[in-house]
């Protein structure tokens, strides 16, 4: 795999996944020179979960797609989008903002079974469905990956970090079904609770 060097890496406790928006506030010297330089190099910078046991290795590639507000004080709001997962070999230090030595990670070869992207494109509608009411697009939705259906879920950092962590995509839409399937049951707990409450604890028929 290619190695690049000096990369520039924010640690935050945030998980990025491929394809995922992500709006970044920059308010600190070093990350507001991460910025500038990303901008006018027209590269990519990395976020690393910093997670409670430490810097993760693994983190996403990220793309500013724009510059949404830039204060007086050289502030930055930004609007970014995850691209590829990569492993951190090496921290640099020499430069103004941290950096190191990173490796784009590819998935294994593999057959994905028909079958199973169906499956995990069923639960996925079946989960937008019920949190807001509405059908996700047939032709979108037939072409999503799992990074891109779990890009527009809140997911726990962990979950994330997990699906980021995997080299193959049947893996992934085997986790993502699971976390789709234990977020409709807690969907579906929710309106059983809020139907109780509004019906003062009593069943309602018709």
């Amino acid at each position: 795999m290619t190695r690049t060097a000096e990369f520039p890496l924010f640690p935050l406790a945030l998980v990025v996944l491929p394809s995922e928006l992500v709006p970044l506030h920059i308010f600190e010297e070093r990350y507001k020179a991460m910025a500038a330089d990303c901008l006018e190099a027209e590269r990519e910078f990395g976020v690393i979960w910093m997670a409670d046991d430490g810097l993760q290795e693994i983190g996403c590639a990220c793309r500013i797609e724009r510059v949404l507000d830039t204060l007086e004080d050289g502030r930055m709001n930004l609007l970014t989008r995850g691209t590829s997962p990569f492993r951190v070999l090496e921290r640099q230090s020499h430069l103004p903002y941290p950096a190191g030595v990173i490796e784009f990670l590819h998935d294994t070869p593999e057959q994905i079974d028909p079958q199973l992207r169906l499956e995990a494109h069923a639960l996925y509608a079946e989960l937008v469905q019920k949190a807001t009411d509405k059908h996700p697009d047939a032709d979108l939705l037939a072409s999503m990956s799992a990074y891109e259906m779990a890009a527009t879920v809140e997911f726990g950092l962990e979950a994330k970090q997990a699906l980021l962590d995997l080299r193959s995509e049947s893996a992934r839409l085997q986790l993502v079904m699971r976390l789709f399937r234990a977020a409709i049951k807690r969907l579906d707990f929710v309106d059983r609770a809020q139907t109780r409450a509004k019906s003062n604890g009593k069943v309602r028929f018709g």
